[in-house]
Parts: C-alpha cells; sequence; structure tokens
C-alpha cells in the first residue's frame, strides 16, 4: 500500500469528485437514494485510490459497475481510468474466484481423509470443534469484506487486513471533510 498521506489525498481528492457529481444528481433523489448515493462514492473513491490492486477493490468496481443506476457515478469517480478500471476489475475479480474453485477441487479430493477423521476417538473432539468456529467466523469475514466470498482463507486474511487500513483511512478523510465544512459554516 501507498504511504497513508498519499492513499488519503487520493481517496479524498476522488470523494470529493464523486460528491460533486452526487449533488448535480441530487435534484431528483429522495433522502435514502442520497444516502446511498453518498456511500457508493466514498466505496468507489476507496477501491479507485487503491487502484483496483486488491480482489476487494475490483469487487466493489465490478459490483458497481453492474448496476444501471450507478455507472454514471462510476464514470465520474473513475474519470479517464474508467474502462481500464472496470475491465481490470471484471478480469481481476474472476481470477479471485478461479483461485476459490482449484480449492474446492483439492477440498474434494481430500474427502476420503475426512472419512477416516470422523472415525477417530473421542480426544479430538475439542480441534474440531475449534475447527467449525473458525470456519463460521471465516465464513462470516468472507461476507463481510467485498469479493470475500471467491477468496480462499490466506487470501481473505491479507484482504481483509488491507480493507480495514482503507476503511480507517476512509474515516480520517470523512472527518478532516467534516470539520472543514464546520469551520466554514461557523465563520
Amino acid at each position: 500500500m501507498a504511504s497513508p498521506s498519499s492513499f488519503k489525498q487520493e481517496l479524498l481528492k476522488k470523494w470529493v469528485l464523486g460528491l460533486q457529481s452526487c449533488c448535480s444528481m441530487a435534484k431528483d433523489m429522495g433522502i435514502s437514494e442520497r444516502k446511498k448515493a453518498i456511500k457508493l462514492s466514498a466505496d468507489l473513491a476507496m477501491a479507485s485510490a487503491r487502484d483496483g490492486r486488491t480482489c476487494w477493490s475490483r469487487a466493489v468496481i465490478a459490483n458497481a459497475s453492474k448496476q444501471n443506476e450507478s455507472k454514471i457515478l462510476v464514470q465520474k469517480i473513475l474519470g479517464s481510468e474508467c474502462e481500464r478500471l472496470v475491465k481490470a476489475s471484471s478480469i481481476g475479480f474472476s481470477s479471485c474466484n478461479k483461485r476459490f474453485t482449484s480449492k474446492r477441487i483439492l477440498r474434494r479430493s481430500c474427502s476420503s481423509l475426512r472419512r477416516i477423521r470422523r472415525s477417530a476417538p473421542k480426544r479430538v473432539q475439542a480441534s474440531s470443534i475449534a475447527k467449525r468456529m473458525v470456519k463460521k467466523r471465516t465464513q462470516l469475514l468472507k461476507g463481510l469484506v467485498p469479493g470475500g466470498e471467491s477468496m480462499d482463507e490466506f487470501s481473505l486474511i491479507e484482504e481483509t487486513l488491507d480493507y480495514i487500513i482503507s476503511l480507517r483511512a476512509q474515516i480520517d478523510v470523512m472527518r478532516c471533510l467534516a470539520d472543514a465544512s464546520e469551520r466554514l459554516k461557523s465563520q
């Protein structure tokens, strides 16, 4: 990941661009539609600031470019990079799916080993309970990270860490923008 300050600057620049386009479209929107547009612009700005280098950023861009109502916003935020990032996100996102598919094939081939484990003695119960808990939590995490459903466990952890760092940067940028708007109101 790039230095935090340059990532935040890029995120701010793209998010302000997205907010400006939301304002131009806001005349026809209700409150809930505006809320969705602002959230989408923040997510797209964060994903495009990562330049599609991670699975989660490619998933955010790919999902947004598939929705008809958000295509205009995607084009305005991504600008001249729009075609390249959308194309890279659809290709890159499918490559994440291929990793997951090969992992599934490997799991199926090891099914005989699972049958042997099931007949193991009761003292192994604690480890099997722990494995089930880890599996449940992994499934939950896959639902939280964009594109997480198509990741294996190791890449999921790496992507989750990157996603958390990016979300923290997004929060910092939003706080700075809110503070700046408060200062302008008080003057």
